[in-house]
């Protein structure tokens, strides 16, 4: 052994003598600590023995550490000094009873050091907790205090506890100085909440609070609601019956439900879910600033971090129960399957008793009439060489005037042949005229022949048909009405597809969405009143679901509705097919069918998007309304514009962009994308209204712009009055709206840009639809009764289902905190909020809308085609 190894250990034994002695100085009070020896590496002698001086230096300080134990008493506030060669260990001792008891502690510094901070040591039966003065959140708010409350001890919900419960708490701070610390502990008595009653707390980030609640025997679901009067950032848990309880600003979302708020928060709870012991705890704990219950455009600074506290009001009720569910459900569904009864009725009255006639309700007489020549008294059907010799010998013009006069020469297309009394009298007026003129004669007998040519060369010569300054419906309805409807088809059966593609992932993400919430716990990945929100089984709120029953089966009747009459118009082809080719407006139903399954997957893709409502899935909801208003404008142009209308997959793909753009929106909602949409907005406008104008007469190409200059040139600083008047001025009145809805969107920048767009299409269609109206209350047409009872029940509906729309009890673009502001209580039947009754008459109205398109012009149904005008 060498001489530097037998001088170490001579230290060491040396140490060991000074220890022993120090232990028997009699102080009862106190406690000394003993530091064990350290190996040493057989390196360098010189660096070996070094350290072992710089070893023994610190030893001969901690063997000074002096351990202050204090038999503390609750109630009694405790002012002393600790540094690093003293420490306080404070021993508090309670007997359990059949009540829930918590302690809480209060800890405060005077003056803290942040290098060297005072450090609080709590030790129970089933655990440890532990923090230090001055306390940091988010390692950058510091706090001088804090207040805690541990692990509550209730004999009756833990096994193998003593009924006397030891606390030991040690202070202490590596500080070489004195750093003086205010300790007190708390019996809180009142630690449980009762079932109906409130419960006021405050906290501070620094100062979290928690109470126990026990379900009551017969309550199986609960309502807990946390109100305050501040808008500052807090955050709310569930957690269950077990130790540690998570109650800091790091770790409350460790552990069950939790959810942030403002001024509010609200979560359901179920008795399944806490089987154990049939309670659970309420967490709160306050944020140190509002970041989290901001969106991150909104944030505002924070109050003075040692000054900032928030008081809550903290209630817990009962919520409705099984039977009132099922009361709730079979009554809306009463209601919706009582719409199939009144159209049932309506149906039977309207065409049953004679209340509205088509060709096929007419006698045989009537229609034989419509097909004969009136010739010297006597009504006989023509001859083929007839029709041919009177086709070659006639045609039509007009004086200026607006009568019909005879002429000579081959026929025109589009010509009008001539009428007696009112140009829109319908053909049974004209039982009376038994004394006409051979040339009426002939325009009476085969419209098709003489007036309108279904020949195949219609494409080549319609150019000269679409220019002319007057049009009526024949002359856009001049291709084969097998054609069109394969054409219309074409529309249903694509978004029969698209529903299929686009409906299957969204259930999938939406499904994990809800299982991803029920697995974390994260009440702030959906955005849901949670003041009317009742779950079913996994579905956080299901009335929400439920209520978009009425889109579903409001949108099967309008299918079923217009099934009937495409029956009826199959029968009316197949059995008079050269009068159902003159008389009305062209019946073609592919685009009904699409309407009525677009308002059935509005209802399914509404429920898909109130599984989990967030910022990222709110296209769900918003996708077939886009829809809707597409179809149901393009189903208005194509009442007279039949031969004109756009194909399917180019109004397919017009909508898709729209529901980019949408995203755009609302994912980059920057000034750059408000130019660019705004220009989009414009162009896209004056293309449309230049394709109306001209009657689909405009190519789209790269020369586009161009000719929309001269042609704007040429109307509107050339001509003194326009070529097609009732169209140019629907077209200016439109593009005015449009280029201030661009204008508005550029300047003021919407914050929920899929509402705005989504307001532009519903104001484009409801300006279409009026023009629709005024020009045919103009041109001397009627409107039937049932048209009227449909604007009128449409118009009310409407009404009160914006009302109820604009109540924002939820807003997605917002935070989950903001968002639960708007959070309202249920309305209807203690199940159904204010979004529940938007549903329920937004339904309703679209319903009543569609109506009014299917039925708006049956007065036509026996009015010629060659006298219907076209706007």
């Amino acid at each position: 052994m060498t001489r530097t190894n037998v001088f170490g250990l001579f230290l060491v034994v040396l140490l060991q003598l000074c220890c022993l002695v120090q232990q028997g100085d009699g102080q009862p009070r106190s406690v000394r600590y003993e530091l064990l020896n350290n190996e040493h590496s057989h390196s360098n002698l010189n660096d070996m023995f070094g350290q072992q001086e710089k070893a023994v230096s610190l030893r001969s300080s901690v063997f000074d550490l002096n351990t202050t134990v204090v038999n503390a008493s609750f109630d009694h506030t405790y002012t002393y000094s600790v540094n690093l060669q003293h420490q306080y260990l404070f021993i508090y001792t309670y007997n359990e009873t059949n009540s829930t008891t918590a302690v809480r502690v209060s800890a405060t510094s005077s003056d803290p050091n942040v290098n060297f901070p005072v450090m609080f040591v709590v030790r129970q039966q089933e655990g440890i907790l532990s923090w230090q003065i001055p306390l940091f959140i988010d390692y950058v708010h510091q706090f001088s205090f804090a207040n805690r409350t541990l692990c509550p001890v209730d004999k009756n919900r833990r096994k193998n506890m003593t009924m006397e419960q030891l606390i030991y708490i040690d202070v202490s701070t590596m500080a070489a100085h004195d750093v003086h610390f205010t300790f007190s502990a708390q019996l809180l008595k009142d630690f449980q909440i009762h079932h109906g009653s409130e419960r006021n707390v405050t906290v501070s980030p620094s100062q979290p609070q928690y109470y126990m609640y026990t379900f009551p025997p017969g309550v199986d679901t609960v309502l807990l609601r946390v109100t305050s009067p501040r808008l500052s950032c807090a955050v709310v848990s569930v957690q269950p019956i077990r130790c540690p309880i998570f109650d800091l600003d790091r770790n409350i979302d460790f552990e069950g439900k939790h959810q942030t708020m403002t001024n509010q928060a609200a979560i359901f709870l179920q008795r399944s879910d806490y089987e154990d012991f049939e309670a659970f705890y309420v967490v709160i704990v306050m944020k140190p600033n509002n970041q989290d219950c901001l969106v991150p455009d909104l944030l505002q600074p924070t109050d003075g971090t040692n000054f900032r506290h928030k008081t809550l009001t903290i209630s817990i009720t009962d919520t409705i129960s099984s039977s009132q569910y099922y009361r709730a459900i079979f009554a809306a569904l009463a209601v919706f399957l009582g719409f199939y009864i009144v159209a049932a009725a309506i149906g039977c009255i309207y065409h049953g008793c004679g209340w509205h006639q088509s060709i096929t309700d007419l006698t045989e007489v009537e229609k034989d009439k419509l097909l004969c020549f009136h010739y010297e008294g006597h009504s006989r059907p023509p001859s083929q060489g007839q029709v041919q010799g009177w086709a070659e010998r006639s045609t039509m013009s007009t004086d200026s005037e607006g009568s019909l006069l005879r002429s000579s020469g081959p026929s025109q297309y589009g010509a009008v042949p001539a009428t007696s009394g009112r140009p829109d009298a319908p053909l049974r007026s004209m039982e009376g005229s038994t004394h006409s003129n051979l040339s009426q004669q002939s325009s009476d007998l085969d419209f098709d022949s003489s007036d309108i040519d279904f020949l195949p060369d219609a494409e080549l010569e319609k150019d000269i048909v679409r220019t002319k300054t007057m049009l009526f419906v024949s002359d856009l309805a001049r291709k084969s009405h097998k054609k069109l409807s394969k054409t219309f088809k074409i529309y249903h059966w694509n978004l029969l597809t698209i529903a299929i593609f686009y409906g299957l992932p969204v259930a999938q993400l939406v499904l994990t969405y809800q299982q991803s919430l029920l697995r974390t716990g994260d009440e702030d990945l959906c955005y849901y009143n949670f003041d009317c929100a009742h779950p079913l089984d996994n579905l956080s709120a299901f009335n929400n679901i439920a209520s978009n029953m009425g889109y579903v089966l409001l949108g099967l009747l309008f299918i079923v509705l217009v099934w009937r009459r495409d029956v009826l118009h199959g029968k009316l082809l197949r059995e008079h097919h050269d009068l159902e080719r003159q008389y009305g407006i062209p019946q073609h139903y592919g685009l009904l069918y699409a309407m009525g399954l677009a308002l059935v997957m509005e209802g399914v893709m509404s429920a898909c998007y109130h599984v989990c409502p967030n910022y990222s899935n709110f296209q769900f909801d918003t996708s077939f309304m886009y829809i809707i208003a597409c179809l149901s404008m393009l189903k208005i142009y194509e009442t007279r514009h039949p031969d004109v209308q756009a194909k399917a997959y180019q109004s397919y793909f017009s909508m898709a962009l729209v529901i980019f753009i949408a995203v755009l929106g609302v994912v980059y909602g920057s000034n750059i994308f408000w130019i660019f949409y705004a220009l989009v907005h414009m162009l896209s406008t004056l293309v449309l209204s230049a394709q109306i104008y001209y009657v689909g007469r405009i190519k789209v190409d790269r020369y586009v712009f161009k000719r929309l200059f001269r042609i704007i040139k040429t109307e509107c600083f050339r001509c003194v009055k326009p070529m097609y008047v009732n169209r140019f001025v629907m077209l200016l009145v439109g593009n005015l709206i449009n280029w201030a809805f661009a204008l508005y969107g550029a300047i003021v920048h919407p914050s929920d840009f899929a509402s705005f767009l989504l307001a532009i299409f519903i104001g484009n269609l409801l300006l279409y639809l009026l023009f629709y109206i005024i020009m045919k209350l103009l041109s001397k047409e009627r409107i039937n009764g049932l048209a009227i009872l449909c604007i009128g029940a449409a118009s009310i509906t409407w009404g009160f289902a914006l009302y109820f729309f604009f109540q924002h009890l939820t807003s997605w673009h917002l935070s989950p905190a903001q968002s639960r502001q708007g959070n309202r209580p249920c309305i209807l039947l203690d199940f159904y909020d204010a979004h529940d009754v938007w549903h329920f008459l937004s339904s309703a109205s679209m319903f009543f809308s569609f109506l009014i398109l299917l039925t708006l012009d049956d007065d036509l149904y026996l009015q010629r085609r060659d006298r219907i005008p076209v706007f």
